[in-house]
């Protein structure tokens, strides 16, 4: 005997928010489809809260990768503005590496919303009709891959020789950790640097739930990721 089709729908929209993030993962679209109205709020809470602790868990792993990057941001700063001296990049460092769960905290809630901007705009563009609150909810979900590789570029990080880290890319599953960052087109560096596993997931997702939240094709939808993807190359 069929379950119809209105039992279905409610026991959809009655699932549990964990199992959102458990579904995320295998079944994307049931996801985006229970979730289309735009309920955001408390995924995007717990999704902060879950990278905020990835952060405590993983910073040991990744103080290689802090001292590669500050050496480099460091050379590439006082070249610029002679006045810059490391004296001062080791204050700026210190206030950094004191605050930056609170970067982590408030960070994660704004790239998502600046994500779901730019999908709600880009769907517009493609003929969406999903509301702001829609792709806001779509670009939640669609970070949550994000979590699992900051555990893997923690992990990364605790393995790797610290010698062999040069950059932060060097502890992700990109492209760009097989570039010398000093010897790479910077513009080159940083769009391989989205060639990467957990980005691409990201942009598959965004695509999905496009599709899904705007009523749009699957490629039309494609387009629109494909844009935010390598937007994030450049100011992600």
């Amino acid at each position: 005997m069929s379950t119809p089709a209105s039992a279905t729908g409610a026991a959809a929209k009655q699932a549990a928010i964990w199992e959102d993030f458990v579904d995320i993962f295998y079944a994307p679209t049931q996801v985006f489809e229970r979730r289309r109205a735009g309920q955001f709020g408390l995924a995007l809470l717990i999704l902060t809260l879950l990278m905020t602790v990835v952060y405590f868990l993983v910073r040991g792993g990744m103080q290689a990768v802090m001292d590669a990057e500050f050496q480099r941001k460091a050379a590439e700063a006082m070249a610029k503005n002679p006045k810059i001296t490391m004296e001062m990049m080791e204050k700026g460092r210190a206030i950094g590496e004191k605050f930056g769960w609170a970067f982590v905290l408030f960070g994660t809630p704004l790239f998502v919303f600046v994500m779901g901007i730019l999908l709600w705009i880009g769907g517009k563009i493609v003929g969406a009709v999903e509301p702001i609150g829609a792709a806001v909810m779509v670009a939640t979900y669609a970070f949550v891959p994000r979590v699992i590789a900051s555990l893997v570029g923690g992990l990364l990080g605790i393995l790797m020789n610290p010698d062999s880290v040069t950059s932060r890319y060097s502890v992700t599953l990109s492209a760009a950790r097989f570039l010398d960052p000093a010897t790479t087109n910077s513009m080159l560096f940083k769009l391989a640097g989205q060639l990467d596993v957990f980005a691409i997931w990201t942009a598959v997702l965004l695509a999905i739930g496009l599709s899904v939240v705007g009523r749009i094709s699957r490629g039309k939808a494609a387009a629109v990721a494909t844009v935010i993807w390598l937007l994030g190359a450049f100011f992600g």
